[in-house]
């Protein structure tokens, strides 16, 4: 079944150092009417780092540490 949301996105320019993010999910299959939901972005200081996917990172070594041994046992 192919998908039947519509979700529309706006960035809003709110101050000098703020924006307003904000998007509308409209999908009459799942809902019984559009919502809609606001985040506000404030300017950061320093460097940004993508905090969802650390935990691959510090797994990645043990992972290909274990597919290396695999490898070698299998010889």
């Amino acid at each position: 079944m192919p998908p039947t949301a519509i979700v529309t996105e706006r960035f809003s320019r709110t101050g000098e150092n703020e924006m307003l993010y904000e998007f509308t999910v409209e999908d009459d299959e799942a809902y019984t009417q559009a919502w809609t939901a606001q985040i506000p972005m404030r300017t950061a200081e320093g460097a940004l780092y993508e905090y969802a996917c650390h935990e691959g990172n510090y797994a990645l070594p043990g992972i290909l540490a274990g597919a290396r041994r695999v490898e070698r046992d299998s010889r």
